[in-house]
């Protein structure tokens, strides 16, 4: 099987993974399966979160590896990240320890809960990762949504979803309608910050 073959998110759904970061659009979402693991607290300090993702990429790339030996490969999706609040104010201000949070990785539509069983198992046999019983395969449905390409830190972010959410979304007769959606596009690892491509989504209804 060659790469081009390989089942791919970010070909497969280019109108999701693409985002321009001239201005928000609005983009209609399918329903979308995901690894998922859920916590809460400050993402930079959260031991919960740490675990989170050392449970989601091992089961990930086991997952793969037993759908490439029954015949069909697919590139391990990017991180990506629901973010909820009491108060949706908490993001534009970054208060990070009132943040909850759902981190996902996409997974192909062929992919069930007996492959995820199998891969947790397979990922606990080579090491006990804390986080791995809370490693589940999840639908996510966030239909209508408004999305922009972030380009640069983290933390820099607040002023652009203070413009969606104050300005944007009011303009165009919006609200909010599900969680604040992050796909990580770039590896903090190994990009410097001001380079980091995060997409930014929010699903929207009528007011």
């Amino acid at each position: 099987m060659t790469d081009a073959e390989k089942y791919d998110v970010k070909r497969a759904r280019r109108e999701l993974y693409g985002a321009s970061a001239r201005d928000f659009v609005l983009v209609d979402v399918p329903p979308m399966r995901y690894l998922a693991v859920d916590g809460h607290g400050d993402p930079n300090t959260a031991r919960a979160y740490a675990e989170a993702i050392e449970a989601l990429y091992p089961v990930a790339y086991a997952v793969k590896f037993a759908s490439k030996r029954a015949g069909r490969d697919f590139v391990v999706a990017p991180l990506e990240g629901l973010w909820r609040a009491d108060d949706p104010s908490a993001f534009v201000r970054r208060d990070k320890s009132a943040w909850s949070w759902t981190m996902l990785i996409a997974q192909p539509d062929w992919v069930d809960e007996q492959m995820v069983a199998d891969a947790v198992a397979g990922a606990r046999a080579k090491a006990d990762r804390p986080a791995l019983d809370l490693v589940e395969l999840r639908e996510v449905r966030e239909g209508r949504s408004a999305q922009i390409l972030h380009v640069g830190p983290y933390d820099a972010e607040g002023s652009t979803l203070a413009r969606l959410h104050d300005e944007w979304m009011p303009a165009h007769g919006l609200t909010f309608n599900g969680d604040h959606h992050e796909i990580y596009l770039g590896d903090p690892r190994r990009t410097a910050p001001e380079k980091l491509r995060t997409i930014l989504r929010q699903p929207v209804r009528p007011v």
